[in-house]
């Protein structure tokens, strides 16, 4: 009876192993260079003004990250993986520092999105399971205004290749990016998050 109760025992912890290590771990700190006082996070943080009054700096221990500069995971928006990140501001570019970050759980299944030319679902529709580094060039699509995510973890970006300001998309339905606060952005490119980022 002992054995078997210490046999679930270690199966619990080999599982709560698992689950730290798939949630992912960042660490904030007040100043440029990993200085000064720091917040751990292990999970989605709407707030983060409520732990420190300023972030400079960040260190993703594992996992992948989405942070964002206003509360409530709004604004402009940032990926971040496995990694250290000593100066973000001069590199994101941004003026004001982190205020919200979001997790981005580990995916292992099938990717499926639909973009729309127009909001509400509207104008010229393409069904997506891959990368595409340009919309224009593949679709013949100027803008994409709205999109249903099905299945997996995407971003979306402004330039085609990657590049440009970026929004994190999981599943669900997005009527319109411009309700979202994107209104002057045109998404020109995505891809998806893969388990392989994560390393």
């Amino acid at each position: 009876m002992q054995n078997r109760s210490g046999s679930n025992n270690s199966s619990a912890a080999i599982m709560s192993n698992t689950d730290m290590n798939m949630r992912g771990k960042i660490i904030f700190y007040e100043d440029r260079n990993f200085q000064g006082r720091h917040y751990e996070c292990m999970s989605d943080c709407a707030d983060m003004s409520s732990y420190m009054s300023r972030c400079h700096s960040c260190r993703v221990e594992s996992g992948c990250f989405m942070v964002y500069d206003r509360p409530n995971y709004m604004g402009n928006q940032y990926f971040m993986r496995r990694g250290e990140y000593a100066d973000y501001m001069s590199m994101f570019g941004w003026s004001g520092g982190i205020r919200s970050c979001r997790m981005i759980p580990m995916y292992g299944g099938s990717y499926r999105m639909r973009i729309y030319e127009r909001e509400n679902f509207g104008g010229m529709m393409h069904e997506c399971m891959d990368d595409c580094d340009n919309f224009m060039d593949r679709y013949r699509m100027s803008d994409c205004m709205s999109c249903h995510v099905m299945d997996g973890h995407w971003l979306m970006y402004e330039q085609p290749h990657y590049r440009g300001r970026m929004m994190y998309l999981r599943p669900g339905e997005y009527r319109s990016f411009r309700d979202m606060g994107y209104g002057g952005m045109r998404f020109m490119s995505m891809r998806r998050i893969m388990d392989s980022w994560y390393g």
